[in-house]
C-alpha cells in the first residue's frame, strides 16, 4: 500500500475506490463516506448529489492517506477526523477517551425516560456521570434537562481535559472532578448515578480488535474481578458515603447482566435492578432504583 497515486477523478469514483479498498482489507466500507464527508466538508446527501463533480485535487493525498492509515493500523476514523457524534451533537475525541458509542445513547435515553415517568422533569436534581471520558453522557444530560445539576468524574486528567473542552464547546454546564468514581463528590446528595465504566476483563484482551487494543485507553476499558471491579467499587462507595440515589444506571458487558444485578441488589438491599437490552437485542444496561419510591424506567 505504498502507491499514493489513485485513478479516481470524481467524488463518486473516490467513494467506490475507497469502499472497495477497505472491504478488500477487512475494514468497514462505510469509513469511506465518513472520511469523504470530513475531507470535502459535505453531508452524506451532498456526496450523493454531487458524486459526478471532480474530486478536489488538493484534498486527494490527505484523503488517500487517511484511508491507508485506517486500513493499515485500524485507527478509529473518529480519531482521524477528531470528533464523534453522540445524541445529535459532535464531541471532540482523541486517544485519551473512548469514542462514544451509539448504544450508550440508549443509557442516556433510559435516564431521561426515568425522569419523565417519575414526574421529575421540572425538579432540581443532582446527577453524576462516573468515568465521564469525553463527557458525552454528562454533557448530553445537562443539555437535555437544563435544570439538573450535573457532576462528572474521571480518574484521568487527560480525559477530563477533553470533557471540559467538549462542555465548553457545547455550552453544557457540568462540574468536573478528578478521582475514583464517587470519591470526588462524596459530600453531595446525589439523586441519579449514571456510568459507562471499564467492564472488560483482562482475559478478553486477545479477543478484541486491533482498533480497540491499540487506540482505546486501557484505563477506560479493562477492570479486575473478571471485568466487574468498577461495579463493586461504585456500590461500595454508595454504601460508605450513605447515598440514596433514585436511580443507578450502568452500561455493562453483554454477559454481565445477572452478575451486576446481583452486586447491586446484594450490596444495596433497598434497590431492585433490571437488566435491559439495547437496540441489537443484547443485554447491555442495568437500571437500579428504590423498590418503594420510584417507577421503573420502562422504554
Amino acid at each position: 500500500m505504498n502507491n499514493m497515486e489513485q485513478s479516481f477523478t470524481t467524488i463518486q469514483e473516490a467513494r467506490q475506490w475507497a469502499s472497495l479498498f477497505l472491504k478488500e482489507h477487512q475494514r468497514e466500507p462505510g469509513v469511506a463516506d465518513w472520511l469523504l464527508e470530513h475531507h470535502l466538508n459535505m453531508s452524506y446527501t451532498q456526496l450523493m448529489a454531487y458524486g459526478r463533480d471532480p474530486f478536489p485535487h488538493e484534498k486527494k493525498d490527505s484523503f488517500v492517506a487517511d484511508i491507508y492509515k485506517h486500513t493499515e493500523t485500524g485507527i478509529p476514523v473518529q480519531h482521524l477526523i477528531g470528533e464523534a457524534e453522540f445524541y445529535g451533537r459532535r464531541f471532540d475525541v482523541n486517544a485519551d477517551v473512548l469514542v462514544p458509542r451509539p448504544e450508550t445513547e440508549e443509557l442516556v435515553e433510559g435516564v431521561l425516560r426515568f425522569i419523565e415517568k417519575n414526574g421529575l422533569t421540572s425538579e432540581y436534581l443532582k446527577v453524576v456521570d462516573l468515568g465521564t471520558g469525553s463527557g458525552a453522557i454528562a454533557c448530553t444530560l445537562s443539555l437535555e434537562l437544563e435544570h439538573m445539576d450535573v457532576y462528572a468524574t474521571d480518574i484521568s486528567s487527560q480525559a477530563l481535559g477533553t470533557a471540559t473542552h467538549n462542555a465548553h464547546q457545547l455550552g453544557a454546564k457540568v462540574n468536573f472532578y478528578q478521582g475514583d468514581f464517587l470519591a470526588p463528590v462524596a459530600g453531595e446528595a446525589i439523586d441519579i448515578i449514571v456510568s459507562n465504566p471499564p467492564y472488560i476483563s483482562h482475559a478478553e484482551l486477545k479477543e478484541l480488535s486491533d482498533t480497540v487494543v491499540q487506540f482505546d485507553p486501557h484505563l477506560a476499558l479493562f477492570a479486575d474481578a473478571e471485568g466487574l471491579a468498577a461495579y463493586h467499587t461504585i456500590v461500595s462507595q454508595i454504601k460508605s458515603y450513605h447515598l440514596t440515589p433514585m436511580l443507578i444506571a450502568c452500561e455493562i458487558g453483554h454477559l454481565q447482566g445477572e452478575s451486576v444485578k446481583e452486586i447491586i441488589e446484594t450490596g444495596l438491599p433497598g434497590y431492585h435492578a433490571e437488566v435491559r437490552s439495547d437496540i441489537n437485542g443484547k443485554p447491555r444496561m442495568v437500571f437500579a432504583y428504590s423498590k418503594t419510591s420510584v417507577k421503573s424506567p420502562d422504554y
